[in-house]
């Protein structure tokens, strides 16, 4: 499949379910940290400070990597209900696009079980990361113009804050740098806040907790779904019609609102597939491979890549080892 930027059309990808399911089917948990961590030894900085709190970013570049290079850069952020999780998660699909010539991150962000943040909290980070690697770029030999945020389910609605919500951070930022990514790569991501109370009736019992987490502000203004504006950052979103956690339809209707406000946006429905499908390991990689070739594809479209997909080269199905 080769994507065409002039024409967006719906495809659906049909996947089977294995019998044996090691995808993480509880979206607040899905992104622990491995028992020894994939980031060891990896380059990192601190991007933001926040009390006694350094929050760092991962850095994986590409060989040969120069700060007077120019390259596209990629931006991931883990998942697990704002709760917790590890930016540990993305470090497979990181290492793969630096393999193709761009520089991959892993964002920590705060969390509430670490540092009882609010998903108001959360945003702002996220929306701090990217604003980071923007200002920085010119050291980073990146192109600030070719910036992609990406995550998986409180991630994924992290990454989609930053290219459609208003600004949440503060006045000791510079606000005349963009925080806004150029692309988003979106994973089974929350779009719709305010429903999560809904969606899990058990986890909200007090006004202002979603999920167990305080909110911090209005949840439509975190909402995605409800920020769709036009010249949003152009989009792909990969989704399980079997997620639980972050419903498929929520999905549809955001990318439904996308291209009513003009803006490209595609949808990748897997049938069958729950939450957390598409991560190392899952389901022997079938879906790993699927949306990683993907979204190179979108990224060979947007010009951010050239050449053929790589990931034959980069993976070996059912037999190779974690790269990590």
């Amino acid at each position: 499949m080769k994507w065409k930027l002039s024409i967006f059309v719906s495809l659906a990808v049909a996947g089977s379910c294995m019998a044996k399911d090691r995808a993480r089917t509880d979206w607040t948990a899905q992104s622990q940290p491995s028992k020894e961590s994939r980031l060891e030894g990896v380059k990192n900085e601190v991007y933001k400070r926040v009390g006694n709190t350094d929050l760092k970013i991962y850095i994986i570049e590409p060989e040969n990597h120069k700060a007077t290079d120019k390259r596209p850069a990629i931006v991931f952020f883990f998942g697990g209900g704002w709760k917790r999780g590890s930016a540990d998660q993305f470090v497979p699909q990181a290492r793969y696009f630096a393999s193709r010539g761009m520089v991959a991150m892993t964002v920590d962000y705060r969390v509430y079980t670490r540092q009882q943040a609010r998903i108001v909290d959360c945003v702002a980070d996220a929306q701090s990361a990217i604003r980071w690697v923007r200002a920085n770029a010119r050291r980073l030999g990146i192109d600030p113009d070719r910036i992609v945020a990406s995550g998986a389910s409180a991630g994924g609605h992290l990454a989609a804050t930053t290219g459609t919500v208003d600004d949440f951070t503060g006045p000791e930022e510079d606000h005349a740098i963009s925080a806004r990514p150029n692309a988003m790569v979106l994973f089974n991501p929350g779009l719709d806040v305010a429903s999560f109370d809904a969606i899990h009736p058990g986890n909200t019992k007090t006004p202002g907790i979603y999920f167990g987490v305080p909110l911090g502000a209005d949840p439509r203004k975190l909402s995605p779904l409800f920020q769709v504006k036009p010249g949003a950052p152009q989009t792909i979103v990969f989704h399980g019609k079997a997620d639980t956690g972050t419903p498929y339809a929520k999905s549809e209707a955001f990318v439904k609102a996308m291209k009513e406000a003009g803006n490209r946006c595609e949808l990748f429905g897997f049938e069958g597939a729950p939450h957390g499908f598409f991560n190392w390991g899952a389901f022997d990689n079938k879906y790993f491979v699927e949306t990683l070739r993907d979204t190179d594809e979108f990224l060979i479209a947007l010009k951010y890549l050239s050449g053929k997909p790589t990931i034959d080269q980069f993976i070996k199905p059912k037999t190779a080892t974690r790269p990590g």
